[in-house]
């Protein structure tokens, strides 16, 4: 930081004349009482430093103190901080090296390694070398170092809370730290009636500007004021910069905060379910007697919907579902991602934007998007990021470039090089034409009246790695199907599993296209087991329609057993010979897409977000005469 036209003397003068006491201080004056302990305790600064006090101090300690710390002697010859765990610095006659009295550079140094970055090299030889400021603190210290500079031959600082037992808190200049101070002094009286002053009207004035700018569109200068607002601790600052960074950095586990704007009834909807999700995905036992947190104080009526809202977005069924044109427009974004087309839902939303408005001025964007189970996956953090970029409330502005689409046409990109699926190496589809993704359950669902199910709720980040399959009461030779439904947009629904058995096609398979077929179009289905040590690579592809198994064939590394004419298209002497597993898996996919116009919806299906179907079994029963041998293993941890 270059201290070069930086006036000390108004910076101070303006923190000595808007000091007020603390509400801690103020309990302390009344302890004391009298107006001298009021007067001692409003005294921050001290005359200032001559240059000869200045030199002599130099000369003593044998080196040119840093330029702001050199000016701030020349502007007053210490400082009361009154607020920090340091109480005072000292004038330039008491400062002195630090010396490294409690061994710390010992315990510093062993740590480092071969990996250890600059600033911890340099941090670790500090405590020799640092000069000490403070004079009066909390077993604290204050330390600049002349090992760490910077091109304007200014000294980092650290504070150090010996009680704390952290590392010490880096500043780049003594400046820095003073300023820094300043704002935790304004923050800490933010909420005092009668702290008032030019700074807090300044810093009020950049809030409304904030959101001005945020809601035109230009959220990142909205975010820099926000930020310096913050941590002068003015109002609404949080909870709008919260907000800032919830779509422009994606939904984490852990805490979030909203300042006193989730105290707000109206605001419920667009907060309350994103802190809901952070809470579910964090998945921490909830503390105290409350369900959730809020981190502000509410009444009951918005604790009770907070908790609602909780029990909801924990099971999957809360639906986010403004008013107005905007809401109607979520409600058409939702139909679309329900079945898959994330790209088209967002289109929607995107176009939607400007036409939100906010139930209170102090709301940003429509955040309750991020916690609805289907909308929630549509809003990634580039297209939360566009969302804010995008003019809204019927602001101004010029709509920013569209973020590409998630989405790759075809089939093709199941055999990127970088498997999607890996744990499993193997996954199965069904295709059926003409119909819609309801008509599922009663062409192929395992129980003729079961329909679908809302998909489960997944922590984020759940896919590939972390599918599950509840263990059931089928015959061992069952091969049950669990897949995500939807529809592509050549007029197909689908059904997709990600974890398919990784032996694939056996003795009793039973293509379920044949069932399928019987809604009165053509059924596809795809079956692909990526090649392994143990196992080789295996491709089936059968295909019926109206009932009637057109042609099929299975084929395991060289061997292959086919029924029916297979159009040369998607013959496997045409598509599956020549290449790795990865280029016959990439051409059969290919062909497919070619032939039927077939595709899959890659980020609605990495997501999760897609209703569920077990279906019947893709095995027959065993008949008269046919043995076959089973045996189910459980590995536990031994019983100590």
């Amino acid at each position: 930081m270059d201290d070069n036209g930086f006036d000390w003397g108004t910076f101070l003068r303006r923190w000595q004349d808007e000091w007020v006491p603390s509400e801690d201080e103020a309990m302390e004056l009344e302890e004391e009482e009298g107006e001298t302990a009021l007067s001692d305790l409003a005294a921050l600064g001290a005359p200032p430093a001559s240059e000869a006090e200045v030199a002599d101090a130099e000369r003593r300690l044998g080196t040119r103190l840093p330029p702001s710390y050199r000016e701030f002697l020349l502007a007053s010859n210490g400082w009361s901080l009154r607020d920090d765990s340091i109480y005072q610095l000292g004038a330039a006659h008491e400062i002195g090296w630090f010396g490294d009295p409690f061994g710390m550079t010992p315990m510093y140094r062993e740590n480092l390694d071969e990996r250890s970055t600059e600033q911890e090299v340099l941090l670790a030889g500090m405590w020799q070398r640092a000069l000490q400021l403070e004079t009066d603190s909390d077993m604290s210290y204050v330390l600049l170092d002349p090992g760490d500079t910077d091109e304007h031959g200014e000294w980092a600082l650290y504070v150090y809370k010996g009680w704390s037992g952290e590392y010490p808190d880096r500043y780049p200049s003594f400046r820095a730290y003073m300023q820094r101070r300043y704002e935790s002094f304004h923050s800490e009286r933010a909420r005092l009636p009668e702290f008032a002053n030019d700074t807090t009207r300044a810093r009020d004035a950049d809030v409304a500007r904030a959101r001005e700018e945020a809601l035109s569109g230009r959220w990142e200068a909205a975010r820099e004021l926000l930020e310096v607002a913050r941590r002068y601790g003015r109002p609404g600052a949080w909870g709008m910069l919260g907000q800032l960074d919830v779509l422009s950095r994606g939904v984490s586990g852990g805490g979030m905060f909203f300042g006193d704007l989730v105290a707000d009834p109206r605001c419920a909807d667009e907060l309350v379910p994103v802190m809901a999700l952070a809470r579910v995905r964090d998945s921490r036992p909830h503390p105290g007697g409350h369900q959730f947190p809020l981190g502000a104080e509410t009444d009951d009526a918005v604790r009770a919907a907070a908790d609602a809202i909780l029990a909801q977005v924990r099971d999957g069924s809360y639906r986010y579902a403004p008013g107005g044109d905007f809401g109607q427009a979520v409600a058409e974004a939702r139909e679309a991602a329900r079945w898959g087309d994330t790209d088209g839902a967002w289109r929607v939303i995107r176009a939607a934007l400007p036409s939100w408005s906010p139930p209170v001025p102090q709301l940003m964007a429509p955040l309750g998007l991020l916690a609805d189970p289907v909308l929630g996956p549509v809003v990634t953090r580039e297209r939360g990021r566009e969302l804010l970029a995008t003019p809204r409330a019927g602001r101004a502005g010029v709509a920013p470039e569209p973020v590409p689409d998630l989405d790759p046409p075809g089939l093709s990109w199941l055999a990127e090089a970088q498997r999607w699926n890996a744990p499993y190496g193997s996954y199965r589809c069904l295709w059926v034409e003409g119909v819609e993704p309801e008509a599922l359950p009663g062409l192929v669902g395992q129980n003729a009246g079961a329909g679908l199910t809302a998909p489960p709720v997944r922590p984020a980040g759940w896919f590939p790695h972390d599918v599950r399959r509840q263990r059931d009461d089928s015959a061992p030779w069952e091969d049950r199907a669990v897949v995500g439904v939807g529809r592509t947009g050549s007029g197909w629904a689908f059904g997709f599993d990600p974890a398919a058995g990784v032996r694939g096609p056996g003795r009793l398979f039973v293509s379920p296209a044949i069932e399928a077929s019987r809604g009165g179009g053509r059924a596809v289905v795809l079956w692909i087991r990526r090649g392994r040590d143990d196992l080789p690579a295996l491709f089936h592809l059968s295909v019926a329609e109206r009932g009637e198994e057109l042609y099929a064939y299975t084929l395991r590394g060289t061997d292959v057993e086919r029924s029916g004419p297979v159009p040369e298209a998607l013959d496997p002497a045409r598509v599956l010979s020549g290449g790795d597993d990865t280029d016959r898996e990439r051409r059969l996919l290919t062909a497919l897409e070619r032939e039927f116009g077939l595709a899959l919806p890659r980020h609605a299906l990495a997501e999760g977000i897609l209703p569920e179907l077990t279906t019947r079994s893709w095995n027959r029963a065993p008949r008269e005469g046919e043995v076959f041998a089973y045996a189910t293993i459980s590995v536990g941890r031994p019983r100590t």
